[in-house]
């Protein structure tokens, strides 16, 4: 008995003689917001609400918010092996919304690291463009942190609060290079690109992305925030212009690490006068 055409399993069309696989389309515009909208309301978009919350609760929590404090990479175990595995998790956990991100910019035959310029057959000139963007946005955030925490805008951020143990620099290593891989491949590459795909002009992308950026960091006070936008928006032109997000990646890591890891390096004296103690 012959099997009538429209029975025939669309996945087997093509194996199925006399039958055409059914072409695939690329997904709607409405299909794309919902998509960015639940991206980034498992990873930056969330982060940022937080922020926001943050933000307020010490604003209205009396003291002048140059006063107040936050830390960063927080112990949360005074056991040492059970803080490490808390550590860990958290890392890979919060690395997750990289994996969907990647996921969901691949498109059959194409690789989606290297449609935002993840790999590279020339790492080295993604190593020497991402330690300039690094030297070109560190030493001026440094300054910016200082001159908000002098204006009172900028809470007091402790980089490093993790406990002491031989396995604090690696897992601040790994804390720097997750920050790194979320933020540039979340915020830059896959927001570009569906903003691209949603028809958004080049500078409306650039500035959602830069926004993006600094409203996840408003925790830190007003200061942050400013600075984190300017950040933003050189990353998301670079981004722009080149296609290309390891070198982003690279920057972000190499600035993270040596705040994280140089917090408990660098003379006290010189962190009181940054206002990081």
């Amino acid at each position: 008995m012959a099997v009538p055409e429209s029975s025939t399993p669309p996945a087997l069309a093509a194996e199925v003689p006399g039958t055409v696989a059914p072409a695939t389309t690329a997904p709607g515009p409405r299909r794309l917001r919902a998509e960015v909208w639940i991206v980034l309301g498992m990873s930056l978009g969330q982060s940022a609400v937080y922020a926001v919350i943050s933000l307020v609760a010490k604003l209205t929590a009396g003291p002048p918010l140059g006063s107040q404090s936050t830390a960063l990479n927080v112990s949360q175990s005074p056991r040492p092996l059970l803080d490490l595995t808390y550590q860990l998790t958290g890392i890979f956990f919060a690395a997750l919304p990289v994996a969907l991100a990647l996921y969901l910019l691949s498109d059959p035959g194409r690789s989606a690291l290297r449609r935002i310029g993840l790999t590279s057959e020339r790492p080295w000139r993604d190593l020497g463009w991402g330690a300039g963007l690094a030297a070109a946005i560190g030493v001026p955030g440094l300054a910016f942190y200082a001159l908000g925490r002098a204006l009172g805008i900028t809470v007091q951020v402790q980089a490093s609060a993790l406990n002491a143990h031989w396995w604090t620099i690696p897992v601040l290593v790994l804390s720097a290079a997750q920050n790194g891989l979320l933020e540039e491949v979340v915020a830059v590459g896959y927001l570009s690109e569906r903003l691209r795909q949603l028809r958004w002009r080049g500078p409306a992308i650039v500035l959602a992305s830069a926004l993006l950026r600094g409203s996840y960091h408003l925790y830190q006070g007003w200061g942050p925030f400013f600075g984190n936008a300017v950040m933003g928006v050189v990353f998301a032109e670079y981004y722009r212009r080149t296609r290309r997000v390891a070198p982003l990646v690279v920057a972000h890591f190499l600035m993270d690490m040596v705040v994280f890891v140089g917090y408990d390096l660098i003379p006290h004296a010189w962190l009181a006068g940054l206002g990081l103690t």
